[in-house]
């Protein structure tokens, strides 16, 4: 007899009810979620993490009491099998950003469709990063020019763990294309791409495509200026 599959729990915190209640009517009929919880602002998302330990937090950015970014670190760090998804009103917002660098595994704007939703939900419970690769690439080469952090970029030249091939891929990954995108780019095989982001990932310490991409720009790997975000 098959295993029924376990269900992804979703806490949702956002401070407008009208949100929570609709994200909350989206998630819920589908047999795939159990919504455990609603929150009204980050440090009662935070609370309530840690009593319904979640496999997701979908999470509005600007929240009160504590935002949605700091909401993000504390989570991520005290809780790393959590996974958050981070909402705003816009596309192209600096918290985002934040947000991404604080840990969560991916963006959505707030007028997405249920089924945007569900799939991304479902994509950072799996580990993966949930925002398309142009959007994230235009997001952080608008957002992230310098380090916020009091060290200077670390040049690349220095990165040395990284083999050759590997700073290629993470360059390709850095401008917006999709695995396949650099497969054919590199003529290889997809596998093989998702070998080397695997191992750019751990040689980076990073958790997912949205760190690498922000870490290609804090090095200097990549310049703002060079992301081409036609599509």
């Amino acid at each position: 007899m098959t295993e029924t599959p376990e269900r992804i729990r979703v806490l949702i915190a956002d401070d407008q009810p009208l949100v929570r209640r609709g994200l909350a009517l989206i998630l819920a009929p589908d047999p795939a979620f159990e919504v455990v919880a609603e929150a009204a602002d980050g440090q009662r998302a935070v609370d309530l993490a840690h009593q319904h330990r979640p496999h997701v937090v979908v999470m509005d950015i600007r929240m009160p009491v504590l935002d949605g970014v700091q909401a993000t670190e504390r989570i991520v760090r005290e809780l790393p099998a959590c996974r958050v998804l981070a909402l705003s009103t816009f596309d192209m917002d600096e918290y985002v950003v934040a947000a991404l660098r604080a840990g969560a595994s991916g963006f959505l704007p707030k007028d997405v469709s249920p089924e945007e939703l569900s799939a991304a939900v479902r994509t950072v419970h799996t580990g993966e990063a949930a925002v398309a690769p142009r959007l994230l690439t235009r997001l952080i080469s608008t957002y992230v020019t310098t380090p916020r952090l009091p060290q200077s970029p670390v040049p690349v030249s220095d990165l040395g763990e990284l083999t050759p091939r590997e700073i290629e891929v993470w360059h390709l990954l850095a401008t917006g294309l999709d695995n396949a995108e650099i497969a054919a780019a590199m003529g290889i095989s997809v596998s093989t791409v998702k070998n080397y982001i695997t191992s750019i990932f751990a040689k980076l310490s990073v958790r997912d495509r949205a760190q690498a991409v922000i870490a290609a720009y804090e090095t200097g790997l990549v310049e703002p200026r060079s992301a081409n975000p036609a599509g």
